[in-house]
């Protein structure tokens, strides 16, 4: 399949290195045109403009936008819309804001066409391990785009799937997020816990290597954890203070606006305020967990 990328930070290189190696043909685009010429050399097919992009692209076309959340998704988009044909489909793969992609697909609905929504999960581990995608579209839109789908995911037939309309996806990943602020949380407070118990002298890096294979509290995220505190068991340089994107804080307003109780995920994000005013190792481990999986910067003391 071919397809249109826009937008080449840490993710969207890293998923259109996937499609190129799944054998897909990939037009990029990016305002910084060193992203666009490294895409190139890695077999992209670079392109100076949005307008030269689609150009390249044969009817129907699909345009994947991988842009950052906000005015910079809403632009990109709606500027596409004004330049596609009817049937043609966009794909936001960021982590917009769900309310918005469901306004959004209404208005594209309205030219005919297809806004698919595509809540991404895999950070910078992606382009090795595949990515996990809720997506959220009409039906016939999603299955256009199943072979980037299934190249992009973990396996074909795993790791993805179509959750519902326009703005589904992003409720997911949204919730997904959230669900990832409280396991977060709640593992830093554990090696707090553990590092406080000096005469034990525990190796937190070698606990979290045993919980790693058959505990029921075994994860992806406990293993990013083993490797921060093996490569720097005091984290050191780390400053305690933990950033947060934004889906915590629409998950706790889902929470609120759905009358449905959150109180884990909820005391996840106002820990992360906190962090910004205090200093301690769970904060610390905090920052290095988000680094280790998305490549989020961390800010050194």
């Amino acid at each position: 399949m071919e397809l249109g990328m826009i937008g080449l930070g840490k993710m969207g290189a890293n998923m259109t290195a996937r499609l190129l190696q799944g054998g897909h043909r990939v037009v990029v685009y990016d305002r910084d045109r060193k992203a666009s010429a490294r895409a190139g050399e890695e077999g992209a097919e670079p392109a100076g403009s949005p307008d030269e992009l689609l150009d390249r692209l044969k009817p129907p076309r699909a345009v994947w936008v991988m842009v950052p959340a906000g005015k910079p998704t809403e632009g990109v988009i709606f500027d596409l819309a004004a330049r596609l044909e009817s049937g043609e489909i966009v794909i936001d793969g960021g982590n917009s804001d769900y309310r918005d992609t469901v306004r959004r697909g209404e208005e594209l609905a309205k030219r005919g066409i297809h806004l698919v929504d595509v809540g991404t999960s895999g950070g910078v581990w992606g382009l090795k391990e595949g990515y996990s995608m809720m997506v959220g579209g009409e039906e016939a839109a999603v299955e256009r785009i199943r072979p980037v789908l299934e190249t992009l995911a973990p396996a074909p037939d795993r790791g993805w799937g179509r959750v519902g309309p326009p703005g589904s996806g992003h409720f997911v990943k949204m919730v997904h997020n959230g669900i990832e602020y409280g396991l977060m949380e709640a593992y830093a407070e554990g090696f707090e816990l553990l590092r406080a118990k000096r005469e034990f002298g525990l190796d937190l890096a070698a606990i979290a290597g045993i919980w790693r294979y058959g505990s029921v509290v075994r994860s992806w995220l406990l293993e990013l954890i083993e490797s921060a505190l093996a490569d720097n068991p005091s984290l050191d340089g780390f400053s305690a203070a933990v950033s947060d994107s934004g889906e915590g804080r629409w998950t706790a307003r889902e929470g609120i606006e759905l009358g449905v109780p959150l109180p884990a995920i909820t005391l996840a994000l106002q820990e992360r305020f906190r962090s910004r005013d205090r200093d301690s190792f769970a904060y610390k481990l905090l920052s290095a967990a988000r680094g280790q999986f998305g490549g989020h910067p961390v800010e050194e003391k």
